[in-house]
């Protein structure tokens, strides 16, 4: 090890561990303006999506992002705060930091600005929980800005730059040969009221139908919501 990373880890040696951990950390982050830390915004973390015509409209940050080595939950247990990990939640507000470690003292990675943008929780330490976004980008926020209201993505996964929206149908009832309520384009959030394991019963503004439920990203294979 070598450079500013080995100092920094040399002289944190005889700090308390929480302590060497930051320090080590902090040391490997990509500096603002570099290379490594240039990060478009794209349209799930800043809302632009559409249906029957309308668009979200969000800034765009530069962010650079690492995140931090902390001790690992298992999947399938129980956080600290007595909830399963991991789980889905969304976000409250239509600004919510996402910092680079569980604290206000860590840089802010990203700011969100869409209300209701699902997120995986993956670990929880104290008040803040790292969180896990449709795009794979992880990072810590407060767990008072996050809501159990469950919310789902429409076939983030399908949306491509400078590439028309795919669309799906939101059906009257949970068979492919429902008639359709309205389509939907992917990146549309849609609130979440139930699911039996294939099929969710969802909200889209003022529609009300069912979407297939490996069409959503907020709501895992097979789980069963009430």
């Amino acid at each position: 090890m070598d450079g500013a990373f080995g100092t920094a880890r040399n002289a944190a040696l005889a700090a308390p561990a929480w302590r060497r951990l930051r320090a080590i950390w902090r040391a490997g982050l990509p500096q603002p303006g570099s290379q490594a830390g240039a990060n478009a915004c794209f349209a799930i973390k800043c809302g632009v999506a559409r249906y029957h015509g309308r668009r979200g409209i969000a800034a765009l940050l530069l962010v650079a992002f690492t995140s931090l080595p902390a001790a690992a939950q298992t999947a399938g247990s129980v956080g600290p705060s007595g909830l399963p990990l991991p789980r889905y939640v969304s976000l409250k507000s239509d600004r919510v930091n996402l910092r680079q470690g569980p604290g206000t003292d860590y840089p802010t990675a990203w700011v969100y600005r869409r209300a209701g943008l699902p997120v995986e929780v993956i670990e929880e330490y104290e008040a803040w929980r790292k969180v896990r976004d449709s795009e794979g980008t992880t990072g810590w926020i407060l767990s008072s800005l996050l809501s159990g209201r469950r919310t789902a993505l429409v076939l983030p996964w399908e949306l491509k730059p400078d590439a028309p929206r795919p669309q799906i149908a939101l059906r009257q009832n949970d068979s492919e040969r429902a008639a359709p309520v309205a389509m939907i384009e992917a990146g549309v959030i849609a609130d979440i009221q139930s699911c039996d394991g294939a099929w969710c019963y969802v909200v889209i503004e003022s529609f009300r139908g069912y979407l297939e439920q490996t069409k959503l990203w907020g709501v895992y294979q097979r789980e069963r919501v009430k």
